[in-house]
């Protein structure tokens, strides 16, 4: 890769900072670096990307540069962040991938880019994951589902309706609404898709 200019502020929101990776790079390459970041590349191939997409100073001796302060599930996780602000669908199977990583975090920033992009594929490892324990991954992974969730898929929405968290009820909602919308469900269905 070629050498990086450092960010023009990095104190940018990190929408702002990818965008400005992506328009150095062209959108092609900044997502063949994501996928590979996602894939679990080595950091250290990647240390002039890598502030524009965690808004962190890189420089020699940083914290961030240490796998012992900033485990490897970050790297994993920002380059699945980097795909949530530009986006190409040769990226989907990775995200797919990151679905079942074994750490929560890349897991969680996948379903927020299956949500936000309708990643193909990616419906089933959405709805495991509306079992998870954490909250935040159940409300993110219904965001999925009611983004590419199919028929098969409504009575795991439904089932979160009465899920003990607040937060994955409201999820849990909106993506029943979501679904009645893209499935074109009968109002009868309808009906008996909000009872819980």
């Amino acid at each position: 890769m070629t050498r990086l200019p450092p960010p023009l502020d990095l104190s940018a929101s990190v929408p702002d900072l990818v965008r400005e990776l992506a328009r150095h790079l062209g959108a092609t390459t900044f997502v063949g670096l994501c996928v590979d970041l996602l894939g679990g590349a080595d950091r250290s191939e990647h240390l002039d990307a890598l502030p524009y997409l965690t808004g962190h100073d890189w420089a020699p001796g940083s914290p961030v540069t240490d796998p012992m302060s900033w485990d490897d599930y970050w790297v994993r996780t920002w380059g699945a962040r980097g795909l949530l602000h530009v986006w190409a669908d040769t990226a989907s199977s990775a995200v797919v991938a990151g679905l079942v990583d074994e750490h929560w975090r890349p897991t969680e920033m996948c379903l927020k880019v299956t949500a936000r992009h309708e990643v193909a594929g990616a419906a089933e490892a959405a709805a495991a994951l509306a079992a998870h324990d954490l909250p935040r991954v159940r409300v993110q992974a219904l965001r999925a589902l009611g983004a590419v969730g199919d028929t098969e898929h409504v009575e795991v929405v439904r089932d979160a309706l009465t899920d003990p968290a607040p937060a994955v009820r409201r999820a849990a909602a909106r993506a029943v609404e979501s679904l009645v919308v893209r499935l074109d469900l009968s109002p009868q269905a309808s009906i008996e898709l909000m009872s819980p």
